[in-house]
């Protein structure tokens, strides 16, 4: 097994800034010969936190998971911890939700079939029925839930409803070209991850590509971001851009730019996923 096989167990925490805390956090690793194989931390001097991510060799620990987070426990506490010990052996449970339009879905199926994005799919809830087949082409459950434009309230009450059953950690829009309603926002504060078709905060809301040209700018962009019940304003996990002249139309800049987002989508999900996104208001700390 290579360096890069061997499991490893996640720790996160932040926590309000002060001498000390890298100091007890490797020596609690240390006490029991725990291998850190990889260490990131930061100091916000704005907001006066603390944020730190290691990964543990699984096989350094000479005891359970459980008990892991037990014994770190009274340190959290002695700090005032907001913290996390993942293990690997549990893989984060996602729900894909998507539209018409397959550029970032496609991207993520072929991902998680090949393994190159490493999660528990439990399914795909879609508004429309046309993405089906390319859904179970990949071996995934497909839910089509209509949404009447006049009344949204029960097929967003369906998806709830889905989402619960299969017992989603993380919901993920893959270009769900709907609104999603308030409560479900703050249901999955911090678990629900949208790619939106702009460098934000420029161009919200709908056909921002078409904004973007009437405007004449010189760059595109993506930006993948946690969902709010604020539209196209939550916390930004990662964002890249394409250049852009005065000889592409509109329809060009689609098609460019919708490389951008299946690789801002994608990226932005592994970080969630392998725990390297902390949250902190409406902004964020990526340990890449």
């Amino acid at each position: 097994m290579t360096a890069a096989q061997r499991p490893r167990y996640t720790l996160t925490l932040s926590c309000p800034d002060q001498v000390g805390i890298v100091a007890a956090v490797s020596s609690f690793t240390a006490s029991f010969n725990g291998w850190i194989v990889e260490a990131a931390q930061h100091a916000d001097s704005e907001t006066g936190l603390f944020f730190m991510r290691q990964e543990i060799y699984v096989d350094s620990v000479p005891f359970g998971i459980n008990e892991l987070r037990k014994r770190f426990t009274p340190i959290a506490e002695q700090f005032g911890m907001i913290w996390k010990i993942r293990d690997p052996d549990v893989p984060h449970r996602v729900v894909l939700m998507c539209s018409k339009q397959d550029h970032c879905i496609t991207d993520l199926l072929h991902r998680w079939s090949t393994g190159d994005l490493k999660f528990h799919l439990c399914g795909v809830i879609s508004n429309h029925n046309d993405l089906r087949s390319l859904t179970e082409y990949y071996g995934a459950p497909y839910h089509h839930v209509p949404v009447d434009p006049k009344n949204k309230t029960p097929a967003f009450t369906r998806v709830e409803s889905l989402c619960e059953e299969m017992d989603a950690e993380t919901v993920v829009l893959a270009r769900y070209m709907q609104i999603m309603p308030p409560h479900l926002c703050e249901k999955y504060d911090g678990r629900m991850i949208n790619i939106h078709h702009s460098f934000l905060p420029a161009f919200i809301g709908a056909k921002p590509y078409h904004q973007a040209f009437e405007r004449g700018v010189k760059l595109i962009g993506a930006t993948c971001h946690y969902v709010t019940p604020d539209l196209d304003a939550g916390p930004i996990i990662e964002q890249d851009v394409a250049r852009v002249t005065h000889a592409q139309d509109p329809a060009e800049m689609v098609r460019r730019g919708q490389d951008v987002e299946r690789l801002v989508l994608t990226h932005g999900l592994r970080m969630h996923l392998e725990d390297r996104v902390l949250r902190y208001g409406n902004k964020t700390v990526v340990f890449a």
